[in-house]
């Protein structure tokens, strides 16, 4: 029966972690977007985040978006400097013209660093990019 079940092939939705500067504390944090570079709006956006490695566990996060506009982003959480040295896991299930797409972003431990910035797309600010 599970054979049966089919989800359709996630395209152009990404995530990317970008380095901002928080303007009240002066400081460059790190955020988790989605980004939706399709022509559809997504719509019913859940996301369950957590960072882990061989010893470490993070607790599991929750983020629901209602609706995700075509040619958009949102910003999913803020990453502690300490998270960075996990691997940080996002996934991401949808409803797109009525039906469920549902895919794992991950990106590794140690990958989300300032040698790794290039500009991600729609949002012109230099990030990390999982596809």
């Amino acid at each position: 029966m599970k054979k049966d079940i089919k989800i359709p092939q996630v395209k152009n939705v990404h995530v990317a972690v970008v380095q901002e500067q928080h303007l009240e504390y002066k400081t460059q944090d790190w955020n988790a977007y989605i980004i939706n570079n399709s022509d559809n709006d997504l719509e019913t956006v859940l996301i369950v985040s957590r960072g882990y490695n061989d010893k470490k566990l993070t607790p599991v996060m929750r983020h629901t978006i209602a609706k995700l506009p075509a040619r958009s982003y949102a910003k999913i959480e803020y990453l502690q400097e300490k998270v960075l040295e996990l691997n940080n896991e996002f996934k991401i299930t949808y409803f797109e013209d009525n039906q469920m797409f549902d895919k794992t972003y991950v990106f590794r431990q140690n990958t989300i660093n300032e040698n790794a910035l290039q500009t991600i797309p729609l949002m012109q600010l230099k990030g990390v990019l999982v596809k």
